[in-house]
């Protein structure tokens, strides 16, 4: 399965869900059922995309893939440019298994189709911003992303929906107006008296134009933005309201795409663009992390709504990620970009479980809630798997990318290390209560003869569980493609800076290295003895001199 190197893949993956939700617009508001099957079909045809996109995505090979560039606005340096490396690969196939799952599952009891258009569009700005390789066009496809989110919260989220979109919408543009200032000054610094005028993040992290305070004052503007999307202590305040308002699919997609937009843009551009910046101003976004890794935790344990429980949760696994992402070691960057998509899962998992909960009692209240197990045991043994999951039990998801975060942080920062971990004691603490409470016990009132799950939603809960427990017993795949961009990143940031790995974290960079090369030169060889044509179809140049899609990779 495969697709061929003139294929435009990721501008495809872009362009089906904004042609699709223009579609949706211009039906009639009377057919309901037309509306939600075209938006249904649109969200599954980007999953089987990104699903192919990860098929067709070379292992061992750390730079972007399937690179798409055209220019687009040729007097201001902005070009349409799109790739994908190991970094933002899952992210995107995160997006494309979980917006199809957020169309079909969840009920929406109004106005169909303007749900389901907001709904496209937000997927198109999420994946775009994870395949963005200018940083105008990133800037663009980010704030995209802004406006569905403020509708779907605001139209169609609970009682205090309006107070929590307007927080959520406020705060985050608050940030993006750090960030805007931040990019003018970086692509005004980098091109004053020495090169022309371009976004293209390539080229700017090879021109490295910026140093110093001016480095650091840039990279913070940069931080203020993502740190805001993330959320990151103390920033992180409208995020409880935004999931306990949102409508369930809302909470889906915040928790499991939407959020890591930070993640992932502290990553791309805050260590790319910034180097010396973000290892000399680490120790205090450790301390963020690990404050909001307690912090959240510690708030999750006392709550009484079980959905902003799992809302404070999120507060406090996002700051794991900051912190191997702060570490600056191959195992911790790695853990980091592995636990952006087990976080997605998870906590989308939990969201829609929540989802349902409420749907039959209509409650979220953990007094209200007692001996659900009782006429629910496979919604409860499904919010088993996936509480567990989000604990970090070995064998499903979540420990994988917590064990790397702590080990990767443990051997450059040993204490915030010790302190971060017992984040995962209150995890286990705070999630446990909350299903005994909720799920044992003798059920009482209206907690009685509930209905258990419907087919629907055991097709919903299905893809997520086994992914859950796939990605906890044999991660290694996705690892394989992960490592070689963290890896090309780490090597970026020692070159640019004073910093080096300790020898036990390089050391197993290199040997996991050397092995992927290994791996590389037996695939080529074999392709050299039998499928001559098969290097033609994914090695083929494009347009603009082999940057067209799928013909360039960036070393």
């Amino acid at each position: 399965m495969g697709v061929g190197s003139d294929f435009p893949i990721l501008s495809t993956i872009v362009a089906v869900p904004v042609l699709a939700a223009v579609v949706v617009a211009l039906l009639p508001r009377s057919r309901p059922d037309l509306i939600r099957n075209v938006g249904l079909a649109a969200s599954l045809a980007v999953g089987v995309l990104t699903v192919v996109l990860a098929i067709d995505f070379e292992a061992g090979v750390p730079g972007y893939q399937f690179v798409s560039e055209h220019r687009w606005i040729e007097d201001f340096g902005i070009s349409w440019i799109l790739g994908v490396d190991g970094i933002s690969l899952f992210l995107v196939v995160l997006s494309g298994v979980l917006f199809p799952i957020a169309l079909y599952g969840p009920k929406v009891h109004k106005d169909l189709k303007s749900y389901v258009a907001w709904m496209l569009v937000l997927e198109a700005g999420c994946i775009g911003s994870f395949l963005s390789l200018d940083l105008f066009l990133f800037f663009l496809f980010f704030e995209i992303t802004l406006v569905p989110m403020y509708f779907i919260i605001g139209g169609w989220g609970y009682e205090n929906r309006v107070y929590a979109s307007v927080k959520f919408f406020l705060y985050t543009l608050f940030g993006s107006a750090f960030m805007l200032v931040g990019m003018l000054a970086l692509v005004y610094l980098s091109a004053k008296g020495r090169a022309p005028v371009t976004f293209d993040i390539r080229e700017l992290a090879d021109r490295g134009a910026v140093a110093g305070n001016t480095a650091r004052w840039i990279f913070l503007a940069f931080v203020a933005a993502f740190a805001v999307k993330v959320p990151l202590f103390p920033v992180h305040t409208w995020l409880p309201d935004a999931h306990t308002e949102a409508p369930t699919a809302g909470s889906v997609i915040l928790a499991g795409v939407l959020l890591k937009l930070g993640t992932y843009g502290i990553v791309r551009f805050g260590l790319t663009l910034f180097p010396q910046a973000a290892v000399d101003l680490a120790p205090l976004l450790l301390t963020l992390a690990v404050i909001g890794i307690i912090y959240g935790a510690l708030v999750a344990t006392v709550q009484k709504d079980l959905k902003r429980l799992v809302a404070y949760s999120s507060v406090a696994h996002l700051g794991f990620i900051v912190l191997g992402t702060f570490a600056f070691t191959n195992q911790g960057l790695s853990g980091s970009v592995l636990q952006m998509v087990n976080h997605g899962l998870s906590t989308g998992a939990l969201f829609l479980l929540v989802g349902m909960i409420y749907e039959r009692r209509h409650t979220r209240q953990i007094a209200e809630l007692n001996g659900l197990q009782k006429s629910m045991p496979l919604l409860a043994a499904v919010f088993t798997v996936v509480m567990l999951s989000s604990i970090g039990l070995p064998g499903l998801n979540g420990f994988v990318g917590e064990f790397l975060i702590l080990i990767g942080t443990f051997v450059t920062h040993r204490w915030w290390a010790v302190v971060a971990t017992v984040g995962v004691i209150l995890a286990a603490l705070y999630l446990l209560w909350a299903y005994q409470r909720v799920f044992h016990g003798t059920p009482t009132g209206d907690n009685v003869g509930l209905p258990d799950m419907t087919r629907r939603e055991k097709t919903v809960m299905a893809p997520l569980v086994v992914l859950i427990v796939f990605l906890g017993v044999y991660p290694k795949p996705v690892l394989d493609r992960i490592d070689p961009s963290v890896d090309r990143l780490i090597d970026h940031v020692e070159s640019r800076t004073d910093y080096r790995q300790p020898p036990v974290a390089a050391d197993l960079g290199r040997n996991v290295r050397a092995a992927e090369r290994g791996i590389a030169a037996q695939r080529a060889a074999r392709e050299a003895e039998g499928h001559q044509d098969a290097g033609e179809d994914h090695g083929g140049a494009g347009e603009g001199g082999g940057e067209g899609e799928h013909g360039r990779v960036d070393e």
